[in-house]
């Protein structure tokens, strides 16, 4: 366990945690021999033991290491020490994107796309350097208070020139950033960052994701399937050549999408000049879904006009198209034939009989196999394991297809096997996504998960999706049916500082109309704060919002300002009385 004060190589003096996650925690430390705060990432030690694990860990620093950009954050060093293996990089203040999205809900048009700018720039520099980063998403995107963005997390990142990877094909990534390829279970592409890239600018123009579902399964069958929501019709002010920027970026074809981030940066850099703001909506020129028409199809020459021909030609003209007309009228026949005999004749001949699979519920696994291979199947290699209270473990539970339905003769069947009644260890799932978690255990270990929202007691910063806290200790056996209880944090909205965090009066604004609260802007004549500052505030930071309450804001006016105040109602009011 890290402790604050340890030290990690002798060099690295622990500060305090910053940040967990399912594979390492992250600690801000002190680099006592060139004195200065560092972000050292340390893997979990019930992983270090895993030589899998250690090589992706590794894997992170040896492609984070090759770059250098402003926009990425830097890597200083990586090691192990005692067993402990750690990475150590530049500490960077200020919040995530994800962070910046629930305070402020969505962004302003030049806000976004300056951000989405800086973002290109960094994954094109990794991009050029053959590394993917494959779970882009706003929780690993820093913005530090003078705006600058730094990317993170390059631990699932992938260099396009590996060759001993493992788990290339899984599903790693956020799933509301998750390109269809990926969702599917194919491997990512470059393409698949601009992808993500997309679903962010998305989220940083609206305030909200583009795909939302009870499950990760849900949003994952969405992003291969449905179309990105218009933003145009969240946001009318928005222009069409910035729309055409998130349709392109998010296409389902990969053909239709950028061909890089450099193509993606260079849309972004020219969206907003006065001859595209109201360019045509982008038409995608490959179909999106299967069965589409082409959106530009080819258009043929038009046929030439018959040249002129003399009398003396007429005779020999009509013998010679006479004679191409009975080779056409032979050659179209002799297709005909071909073809009847190819669609009626030929499938006859090889028609593979529909046979009835066997009952091989309750044998050995190899006993099944001998019984389907002598009906004439095949079986797959691969056998999946199931838990089932009645068939002991051991013994095949059913086939897929099912025991009884008629298929055709060399059909692959796939085995189930029975694991008994316990089917299921129970892992540690603090740092994970409560809904990730929620449909691995119930669809696939037929669990029954409870999901519990509690107060927390500690300073940090936690996911409203984040598992804090499980019921059921790691190592636990389970059966079917079996009930887990999942605790989440009971976040709760609160007011911000508006006046120390020097809010405006437009952002004040938005912050109310997102939230349901009333507020009134209420101008007082002063000379000791510049024109338009916040001077205070009726509720005080930290107080939770409750939609439809009621909020005062006072403000600073130049004291020759025309503007009516409190003081010159109350004026006003003497004068009469």
């Amino acid at each position: 366990m890290i402790t604050k004060g340890q030290k990690i190589n002798d060099r690295y003096e622990i500060i305090r945690s910053i940040g967990e996650g399912g594979m390492a925690n992250v600690y801000l430390a002190k680099d006592i021999i060139l004195d200065r705060n560092v972000a050292i990432k340390i893997l979990r030690g019930d992983l270090a033991g895993d030589e899998k694990f250690v090589r992706r860990f590794q894997r992170e620093a040896l492609s984070a290491s090759s770059l250098s950009h402003p926009n990425i954050v830097e890597m200083y060093d990586v090691g192990e020490d005692n067993g402990t293996y750690y990475i150590v990089m530049e500490y960077v203040e200020g919040m995530t994107l994800k962070q910046l999205i629930k305070k402020k809900g969505a962004l302003s048009l030049s806000e976004a796309i300056d951000i989405m700018l800086q973002i290109t720039d960094g994954i094109k520099e990794a991009h050029d350097s053959y590394i993917i980063h494959r779970d882009l998403k706003p929780q690993n995107i820093l913005i530090q208070e003078n705006g600058e963005i730094k990317i993170t997390d390059f631990g699932i990142a992938m260099a396009l020139n590996s060759t001993q990877l493992t788990q290339t094909n899984s599903v790693m990534g956020s799933v509301h950033y998750l390109p269809p390829e990926q969702a599917s279970g194919k491997g990512a592409t470059i393409k698949s960052d601009i992808y993500s890239m997309g679903i962010l600018f998305y989220e940083l123009l609206t305030g909200k994701l583009p795909f939302k579902g009870e499950n990760a399964v849900e949003i994952a069958l969405k992003q291969m399937k449905s179309d990105i929501p218009s933003v145009r019709k969240v946001n009318e002010s928005i222009p069409q050549s910035v729309e055409n920027i998130i349709l392109k970026s998010t296409a389902k074809n990969q053909k239709n999408r950028y061909e890089n981030a450099k193509e993606m940066h260079d849309d972004l850099l020219t969206c907003l000049n006065k001859e595209r703001i109201n360019e045509p909506r982008y038409e995608f020129p490959y179909p999106e879904h299967d069965g589409d028409e082409p959106k530009n199809p080819v258009i043929l020459d038009p046929p030439k006009e018959d040249p002129v021909v003399s009398e003396d030609n007429i005779l020999a003209e009509e013998e010679s198209k006479n004679t191409w007309i009975w080779i056409l009228a032979s050659i179209f026949i002799f297709i005909i034939l071909i073809l009847g005999f190819l669609v009626v004749i030929l499938p006859k001949l090889s028609e593979v009989p529909d046979v009835e699979i066997p009952s091989v519920s309750g044998m050995t696994v190899q006993k099944a196999e001998e019984t389907l291979k002598k009906a004439g199947f095949e079986v797959a290699l691969e056998v999946e394991q199931i838990g089932d209270e009645k068939i002991p473990a051991g013994l095949v539970v059913k086939t897929e297809p099912s025991i009884g339905r008629k298929v055709k003769k060399g059909t692959k069947i796939k085995l189930y096997e029975s694991l008994g009644d316990t089917v299921y260890t129970i892992e540690d799932y603090t740092g994970m996504n409560y809904i990730e978690v929620r449909t691995k255990l119930t669809d696939i270990y037929g669990l029954n998960v409870t999901i519990e929202k509690v107060d927390t007691d500690d300073d940090k910063d936690y996911d409203e999706q984040e598992i804090i806290k499980q019921d059921l200790e790691p190592g636990t056996e389970v059966s079917k049916g079996s009930k887990i209880t999942l605790y989440i944090p009971n976040i709760v909205d609160e007011y911000p500082d508006f006046v120390t965090e020097a809010w405006t009066i437009e952002e004040i604004q938005n912050f109310c109309d997102k939230y349901g609260v009333v507020v009134t802007f209420v101008p007082v004549k002063t000379s000791e704060y510049p024109e338009n500052t916040i001077i205070s505030q009726s509720r005080s930071a930290k107080d939770p919002i409750v939609k439809g309450a009621t909020l005062k804001i006072r403000y600073a006016v130049r004291v020759d300002s025309t503007v009516e105040t409190e003081e010159d109602e109350d004026t006003t009011t003497d004068s009469t009385n």
